[in-house]
């Protein structure tokens, strides 16, 4: 991938026309290296590097790929969640069962066609990751506007879980300040394809 465009810092709606706007500029070269690297930088993350139970999510368009990431779980014997969109904007969930298992669902998602866990079943989960567009220094993560992992993150705190959450990024999606709102929750790792990024100031 070239060096990825800064997306610049501030208001949600303006960050987010900034983000998916360059993440239309990319080729499917550009998607492929990012998966890949994306993939090698969450196998080596300590907490997913030993998890049995991994709750991630099937990535599409031009979303921070999952693919690679997602079969090299799979091979070491992990079990993987996906999550399935409720009419609610919550999350169920279910085991993925491989690439060929996933089903077109609403919004132009893929989902698992499996049985479904509920929407506990992420906190049975060693580690968790997360899509989003952005994430700012001091954690706040921003997504598209629906709060289902806003949801997902309240859920684990008021279970008392505390497995290993980590957002996909791409590069130049670390920003210095997004404006969040009372009920946005923070993460305290991002992963881009060039590297890790912790936020000391973010819950769990």
């Amino acid at each position: 991938m070239g060096e990825p465009e800064a997306v610049g810092n501030g208001s949600k709606h303006a960050l987010r026309r900034a983000v998916l706007r360059v993440r239309r500029t990319l080729t499917p070269g550009d998607l492929d290296a990012a998966a890949h690297a994306l993939a090698r930088q969450v196998l080596e993350l300590p907490g997913f590097s030993t998890a049995a139970t991994v709750a991630a999510y099937a990535s599409v368009g031009s979303e921070p790929g999952t693919g690679p990431l997602l079969e090299a779980l799979r091979e070491r014997g992990v079990r993987v969640l996906l999550p399935v969109l409720r009419e609610d904007d919550d999350l169920d969930w279910a085991v993925h069962e491989g690439p060929g298992t996933l089903v077109p669902a609403g919004r132009g998602l893929q989902e698992p066609s499996g049985p479904r866990l509920g929407p506990e079943a992420v906190t049975q989960a060693d580690a968790v990751l997360l899509p989003g567009l952005a994430v700012d220094r001091g954690g706040l993560r921003l997504g598209r506007g629906a709060g289902c992992y806003d949801r997902v993150l309240a859920r684990l705190a008021a279970r008392g879980a505390q497995p290993v959450c980590a957002v996909l990024l791409y590069d130049g999606e670390v920003v210095d300040r997004i404006d969040g709102e009372e009920h946005d929750r923070r993460v305290a790792t991002a992963v881009t394809p060039s590297g890790v990024h912790r936020f000391e100031a973010a819950e769990g």
